[in-house]
């Protein structure tokens, strides 16, 4: 079992640095494509071009350090959570503080989102800098094995940096599309650095077009690009983290009781919004992944739940099982 562990870590975490190194790349072609046009208006669009390139390089790179030390504070101000210490939610600290020392991590800080909808996500750029989050109604509906499988998963995402990744990747991603906007919004007032009509007719006149077309089909392109890649992230580091809480718990049967409860859960919660929807364990906004996989944070929980038996040697979730988890019957 533990080789199946570290060979899904491996594979999570290959895929996810490729996916990261696909967004930096994207976002240097964008700023290319960007100064170029720009440049052609200018006498020297070569010169932009690259000038583009680097300032959209180090816009990311800038925004990804920002958000480095101060994403995870915003995070939880966002999800209106609370710090709480050991006296107000014992049982909570003791299964935290168990899932830390079994991870080899730091005590993270604690918080509470007081909301009857079971979820729960870890934020912060280091295991030396985590936080876990756990809605309240968390804390009601799930027993202690439950809860362990849960915290056990927050703590996988701590101890393996996804917290960091998911950070940097997520304001990556915000570059991409913000850069797209200035693009698109350039290209309409002022024509997206046109020269006279006899300008045009010389030799750099049709490469002018040319990257001008390319980076406004980049542009128009970018907010599915940016959706597609922050999906795939998500979702690999799911994987790992369900793979490493059953790694941490020794118990696969606490993370995939406690999964099928949150699907079947019909609460809200109402603190979530889309740009902090994947860091949850299941999906706030859409836990049962309904329509496109494609376009989903998660990977589908009746998925992620025989991905957990294939560890363990279990039959896979059979057709009246599924049913009874997606509400249909």
């Amino acid at each position: 079992m533990t080789a199946t562990f570290y060979s899904e870590e491996s594979a999570n975490r290959r895929n996810s640095f490729l996916l990261a190194l696909v967004v930096i790349a994207f976002l240097g072609l964008l700023g290319f494509a960007i100064g170029y046009s720009i440049g052609y208006a200018n006498g020297d669009p070569v010169l932009w071009a690259i000038g583009a390139l680097i300032i959209a390089v180090l816009f990311g790179v800038l925004s990804a350090l920002a958000s480095f030390y101060r994403g995870d504070q915003l995070v939880l101000a966002s999800s209106q959570a609370q710090e709480i210490g050991p006296q107000q939610a014992p049982a909570l600290f003791n299964v935290v503080n168990e899932m830390a020392v079994a991870a080899g991590v730091p005590m993270p800080k604690v918080y509470i989102i007081e909301d009857p909808s079971p979820n729960a996500f870890a934020t912060g750029r280091d295991p030396q800098h985590s936080s876990v989050a756990i809605t309240s109604g968390l804390l009601s509906k799930l027993n202690r094995e439950e809860l362990q499988g849960v915290i056990g998963h927050e703590m996988s995402h701590i101890r393996n940096y996804d917290i960091r990744f998911t950070l940097i990747v997520g304001v990556l991603v915000g570059s991409i599309a913000l850069l797209a906007q200035i693009f698109l919004r350039y290209t309409f007032w002022f024509g997206g650095g046109r020269r006279s009509n006899n300008d045009n007719n010389s030799g750099g006149g049709g490469l002018a077009v040319i990257f001008l077309v390319v980076g406004i089909v980049m542009a128009i392109l970018a907010p599915i690009f940016t959706t597609l890649v922050q999906m795939a992230v998500s979702r690999q580091r799911e994987y790992l983290a369900d793979a490493s809480s059953v790694e941490l718990t020794r118990n696969p049967h606490g993370l995939e009781s406690a999964l099928a409860k949150l699907a079947a859960d019909n609460e809200s919660l109402h603190s979530a919004n889309g740009a902090t929807q994947h860091l949850y364990i299941v999906n706030p906004l859409k836990k049962l992944g309904g329509g496109s996989a494609l376009f989903s944070t998660h990977p589908p929980i009746v998925d992620r739940i025989n991905r957990l038996r294939q560890l363990t040697g279990d039959s896979p979730m059979d057709p009246t099982e599924v049913r009874q988890l997606t509400g249909l019957e």
